[in-house]
């Protein structure tokens, strides 16, 4: 996965200073996912290209701080350098992070879910909140709250215990 890293140091490595201060500043007031901070102002302003790049991946991970580099860097007109990063970033999106909005909608067994994740990827805390919703689109919505601070290891746990409650749901999605 450090070739999206790469990418995304390169890319801005690449911007004029200009350029560069204009990236931060949309940065700043892009519209984020659900359960994505913003990197505060006083840190992000005074960054090189590297630090910002070590940051954006801290925030953001890397397919999706891949994402928004290439959201910013269309607006900045560097149509090209955007495109390749966006190739990069929807390589290198885990099937969880791909098929987000389905599984919202369509995961029927949350709790059987829950129960697989707990302990391993949820803490007692995360855990009952997410059984505290009443949907379960609102379950799974607050589960995916969690997800920026997971790595590959816990997403590849989420998409077992779906396979293993919602084996139709899972392959669905693997074939559209």
């Amino acid at each position: 996965m450090g070739c999206t890293r790469d990418d995304i140091q390169d890319a801005l490595e690449n911007l004029t200073a200009d350029e560069f201060k204009k990236f931060k500043m949309k940065l700043l007031s892009v519209p984020l996912r659900e359960g994505y901070a913003r990197i505060p102002r006083g840190m992000l302003l005074p960054m090189d290209a590297v630090d910002l790049t070590d940051k954006l991946i801290s925030y953001y991970l890397e397919a999706y701080g891949a994402e928004l580099t290439a959201l910013m860097l269309r607006d900045t007109g560097m149509q090209e350098v955007a495109e390749q990063l966006q190739e990069t970033a929807e390589q290198a999106l885990h099937f969880v992070e791909q098929h987000r909005a389905a599984l919202i909608a369509r995961v029927t067994d949350v709790d059987g879910v829950l129960d697989a994740l707990y302990g391993k990827v949820l803490t007692e805390e995360q855990y009952q909140a997410v059984r505290a919703e009443r949907t379960s689109p609102t379950k799974m919505r607050k589960l995916f709250s969690f997800a920026p601070a997971w790595n590959l290891t816990c997403k590849d746990l989420l998409l077992q215990a779906l396979r293993d409650t919602q084996p139709y749901l899972v392959v669905d999605l693997e074939q559209s």
